[in-house]
């Protein structure tokens, strides 16, 4: 079976990979302090500089993920031509099994797409467990087709 790591080269495994490292630690301290956050993202440009990113859709303090969801992915696809790979980092409610999970979807300009799935447990004191990560396809949006 054909890894991820097959679809793009190492240059680009390498900036997929620190940007996961990255984007998972504010995830992590967001359910720390909140039990929960919003969507949000990273870039790294061209020049291999690393940007966070956020979305406002103007809905005001409380906005339905899926909005900034939608306005994180407009965004980074009106970007692509100085990008070379971003994240958008969600909380999610998994249904098989059920439970929750920070997914990080990736990118890549040279073509992969990969989302990584850390299950997690919250312990009420601020801490949170991480399961290991499961990666599945993901859907390419920054640079479609």
């Amino acid at each position: 079976m054909a890894s991820w790591r097959d679809e793009v080269s190492e240059q680009g495994q390498a900036v997929l990979d620190a940007l996961l490292q990255q984007v998972l630690p504010f995830a992590e301290q967001m359910l720390g302090e909140y039990g929960e956050f919003f969507p949000y993202g990273a870039v790294v440009s061209r020049d291999l500089d690393l940007e966070m990113v956020a979305a406002d859709p103007g809905e005001g303090e409380q906005p339905d993920a899926e909005a900034v969801l939608r306005l994180l992915y407009e965004q980074l696809a009106a970007r692509a031509d100085g990008l070379d790979a971003t994240a958008v980092v969600s909380d999610v409610r998994l249904r098989d099994p059920a439970g929750d999970a920070v997914r990080i979807e990736l990118e890549h300009r040279e073509g992969v797409a990969i989302a990584v799935l850390f299950r997690y447990e919250l312990d009420g004191d601020g801490g949170v467990a991480f399961a290991a990560p499961t990666a599945v396809p993901g859907e390419r949006r920054t640079w479609p087709g």
